[in-house]
């Protein structure tokens, strides 16, 4: 049996060019369609992708709707989560050995690209 992965993805920067948060209702999302095509790849594979991004809950309908409107697909949106760095903390299977929790950081507003995966794959 082949696990599906889960893929963790920030929004802003990463999705949609950065914007800052007052901007959001006034000016359209900049979809980064290398971060878009590389999601709706690992979608239509069985992968979960849950986004994460600091906007404030309030902003939740209108982030939807511009997830929407681009086509990014996603399982599960989280919202409000703290604009610092984040961490990912993962168990190991001694069964298994290998990475169970790996981080990528992109260079904001560039996208993802195969170089940027290709050593995790």
């Amino acid at each position: 049996m082949i696990k599906k992965n889960t893929i963790f993805c920030d929004i802003d920067g990463t999705i949609f060019k950065y914007r800052k948060f007052e901007t959001y209702k006034t000016s359209p999302a900049e979809p980064i369609q290398s971060t878009i095509d590389y999601l709706q790849k690992q979608k239509e594979d069985g992968h979960m992708i849950i986004l994460t991004t600091a906007r404030p809950e309030d902003m939740f309908e209108h982030t939807c709707k511009e997830l929407n409107e681009n086509n990014v697909p996603y399982s599960r949106l989280i919202l409000g989560i703290e604009r610092g760095p984040r961490f990912l903390i993962n168990d190991t299977d001694p069964d298994n050995p290998g990475e169970r929790a790996i981080g990528i950081n992109l260079k904001r507003d560039e996208g993802i690209s195969s170089a940027d995966i290709s050593s995790y794959i």
